[in-house]
């Protein structure tokens, strides 16, 4: 399997295929020499510099991953817009690893130009985990700048910000730099041994998918008195759409790249959905939806149900099934297949899941002087999750050329803690959200 370049081909993998693939998968899309000295890396102890933007629980969280994935990883570089951020995230690095967290206080980054100071603070590697209508410019300014990147999902917000993107990891090919995407399902070991099957034919052909991410709201925060209303947007990031995107982006978009996978690689012609808000009123619930279904058309008849909801005191499930016409694959809640092969994935070996292992494949890969760019699937994914987000807004059923090609992006175009808030709330507290079939995207 590479993971860095999709194959779009209709012929089956045979598992032969997949194993052999897979075990090139360190090569990523490209195998070629790092732009670093190899000579740098020779041995496990010599030191691989790197740089956190975004210095919250998933930066800080990564970071901590980064260093458990190779001994010569040292964070040199923090970045964060809040400065409070930076030092709970330092505090928090020296308590993992003491000994790779090498922060002074002089590469301590706070406010709005935080970030280019880490990717001209002569670091090796940058880690971009922050609001992510930032991901975009900040790959695309790290890559030009000739490092390797990680960067979280999703991978844009907008139309226009994914074609940044794009861009950035066709830049990266070039420069023969990584870049490694957050959708950390496509290196989790139970997901990658259940998707072998599935493209060996266990379930036969694809007719059907369902993907579903139903949890409570992720990361709440009360507005605190002593915070302007936009400090409370960027502290509450995930609840405002102009900064996050929403839930299909932020969450369904994970089993959506498992579906993706079982495509492979083959995107919706179309899609259309309903959604909205029903139970999360107050303030802290910024202007994201609390529930969304979609439903994608593939070319050849395929559909693929998506659901997302973040509600309180409901049924959750977080869940990939693929309906065949031999059987059924389940991933990520479950994995296993039903049917004509019958088989369940025994995890009782397995140490670590993706989020780390994508990290030891990252820094395993600089050590061979190879790279991965995870840049085709990444950046499909977040188109799927972009088309559907799009069209439950506007009520519309939407093609994948009408998404990808649509000019609208978020504003506001700069920011800052003196930037106009794009949305406010009213005299209640709550924020206006999109209605259907009135909001249009331009």
């Amino acid at each position: 399997m590479n993971r860095g370049n999709d194959s779009r081909s209709s012929k089956r993998t045979s598992r032969r295929e997949f194993l052999r693939t897979s075990a090139t998968v360190l090569a990523g899309s490209a195998a070629a020499s790092l732009p670093i000295s190899r000579s740098a890396y020779a041995a496990g102890s010599d030191t691989v510099k790197v740089g956190l933007i975004g210095c919250g629980g998933r930066g800080t969280g990564a970071a901590e991953q980064a260093m458990r994935a190779d001994p010569g990883v040292r964070i040199v570089a923090l970045a964060d817009i809040f400065e409070e951020h930076v030092r709970a995230s330092r505090d928090s690095l020296k308590q993992s690893g003491p000994k790779q967290m090498a922060v002074d206080d002089a590469h301590c980054f706070a406010g709005f130009d935080a970030w280019q100071k880490v990717i001209v603070g002569g670091v090796d590697v940058v880690l971009i985990a922050c609001a992510s209508r930032f991901h975009p410019p900040y790959l695309k300014a790290a890559v030009e700048a000739g490092k390797h990147v990680f960067v979280e999902k999703p991978h844009a917000i907008d139309p226009v910000g994914i074609r940044t993107a794009i861009e950035a990891c066709e830049e990266a090919k070039k420069r023969n730099v990584c870049v490694v995407s957050g959708l950390q399902l496509r290196y989790e070991p139970a997901v990658v041994e259940t998707m072998k099957r599935v493209f060996d034919g266990a379930i036969g052909d694809v007719v059907a998918m369902e993907v579903n991410f139903l949890r409570e709201p992720y990361v709440v925060k009360e507005h605190d008195p002593k915070w302007s209303e936009i400090e409370f947007q960027y502290k509450n990031w995930y609840h405002f759409r102009w900064l996050s995107g929403d839930d299909v982006l932020q969450s369904l978009i994970h089993p959506i790249t498992v579906a993706d996978w079982a495509m492979r690689g083959e995107p919706p012609a179309t899609a259309y959905a309903l959604g909205g808000r029903s139970s999360s009123f107050a303030k802290k619930y910024g202007d994201v939806f609390d529930h969304t279904a979609v439903v994608y058309e593939f070319a050849k008849g395929v559909r693929m149900y998506g659901f997302v909801r973040t509600q309180v005191g409901c049924y959750g499930e977080y869940f990939v099934k693929l309906f065949g016409s031999k059987g059924r694959a389940y991933m990520v809640g479950r994995n296993a297949i039903e049917g004509e092969t019958k088989w369940e994935f025994d995890g009782s070996k397995v140490r670590g899941g993706g989020h780390q292992v994508e990290q030891i494949e990252f820094f395993a890969a600089l050590r061979a002087g190879k790279t991965i760019n995870n840049g085709d699937y990444m950046v499909r994914a977040t188109q799927i999750a972009m088309l559907g987000q799009m069209a439950v807004y506007t009520g519309k059923k939407m093609t994948w050329d009408e998404a990808l090609n649509s000019n609208f992006a978020y504003e506001p175009k700069t920011c800052d803690f003196s930037t106009p808030p794009p949305v406010k709330p009213d005299e209640k507290g709550i924020y206006p959200v999109p209605v259907p079939g009135v909001t249009k995207l331009d």
